[in-house]
């Protein structure tokens, strides 16, 4: 059985001042604080709220 690919995503900068649609991709990906960070399975609705907030937010496979 393979098994399942994760990303982590990490917070670096604020939503303070982005478009309300940036706002709850964040709030729907878990993330709050600036460097907090949030382990995700590498799913193609993840890959897209990643291409939305890639400014906001870093990521990598674990």
């Amino acid at each position: 059985m393979a098994a399942k690919k994760k990303i982590k995503i990490t917070q670096v900068r604020s939503i303070i001042g982005r478009h309300f649609k940036q706002k709850r991709t964040m709030e729907a990906l878990g993330l709050r604080r600036i460097n907090q960070s949030v382990v995700r399975a590498d799913t193609p609705q993840i890959r897209g709220m990643l291409n939305k907030i890639g400014h906001l937010v870093t990521a990598e496979q674990v």
